[in-house]
């Protein structure tokens, strides 16, 4: 089933000019042909009068990860984890942009939204390492216990008080 249909609005699928060939830079390692992606026009709500009315300015993105053919195994797992929330069930991601009157605006933003997305999906998190607080701070954390402890007995009632 295409994503837009049953959709309430008529989207269109356009290749939006630009060539299939051309690739997208997103990580290291990792350049995306735009061929890959799906891009749908159609009519835009928001900003425009009678404009957005006749238009489609509304542009969105949609990128098959789960059978991309130019993923390796583990970047496919590591975007499968990281994005899953934003998958349909098929695992494709679909973005979407209506901030512009623009077409071609909005297909830019969504385009380098979709960038920064599955780049910052893939990138992999520093491994911690483990570390033992210095004696000296260990000696002074103690120290300010002691402290702590000695005022609070100060406010305490004393028994000859009373």
């Amino acid at each position: 089933m295409r994503p837009w249909a049953g959709a309430k609005q008529r989207a269109t699928p356009y290749t939006l000019g630009m060539a299939p060939d051309e690739r997208l830079s997103i990580a290291p390692g990792l350049d995306l042909p735009r061929s890959e992606l799906e891009f749908l026009a159609s009519r835009s709500g928001g900003p425009g009068g009678q404009h957005v009315n006749t238009s489609s300015t509304r542009v969105e993105v949609w990128w098959d990860i789960a059978r991309s053919p130019t993923l390796s195994e583990e970047q496919r797992g590591r975007l499968l984890t990281r994005l899953g929330a934003r998958l349909d069930g098929s695992g494709r991601l679909r973005l979407v942009s209506s901030t512009s009157r623009s077409q071609l605006r909005n297909r830019e933003e969504v385009t380098e939204r979709l960038v920064r997305v599955v780049a910052e999906a893939l990138r992999v998190p520093k491994q911690r390492k483990r570390t033992k607080p210095s004696r000296a701070a260990r000696e002074k954390r103690l120290e300010s216990k002691r402290r702590r402890g000695a005022t609070k007995r100060e406010r305490r009632r004393r028994p000859d008080e009373e």
